[in-house]
Order: C-alpha cells, then sequence, then structure tokens
C-alpha cells in the first residue's frame, strides 16, 4: 500500500501514511475543510450563508 499523500511505501505505524509528516498533512486538510464535498443544495447555502453572518458579528 503506497502513502495516500505523497505515494511512498507506507509504514505500519502510521498506516495507510509513510511517516508522521504525512498522517499531519492530511489531519490539517480534513481541519482546514481540504476534503469537503461541494454541494449545490440550497439549504446547504442558505446554511452556510448564516454560518458567515453569525461569523462576522461576532468581535475579533
Amino acid at each position: 500500500m503506497s502513502c495516500p499523500i505523497c505515494a511512498r511505501a507506507s509504514d505500519a505505524e502510521y498506516r495507510p501514511f509513510c511517516s508522521k509528516r504525512c498522517a499531519d498533512v492530511d489531519l490539517a486538510k480534513w481541519l482546514g475543510g481540504g476534503y469537503a464535498i461541494p454541494s449545490d443544495d440550497p439549504d446547504d447555502m442558505e446554511e452556510a450563508a448564516r454560518a458567515v453572518v453569525e461569523e462576522d458579528r461576532k468581535p475579533h
């Protein structure tokens, strides 16, 4: 099995990744929304718009 990030051979300790670095890169993609699935559902768009408005209202 190859690492899904860099295609090197996976390491049993970090499987399916080859290293802690690649595992961390994958985690960062999840946390940053890099693996989000786009949606054309109007309900999803309205919810996202509300979330943006609410975030803008928060004091920074």
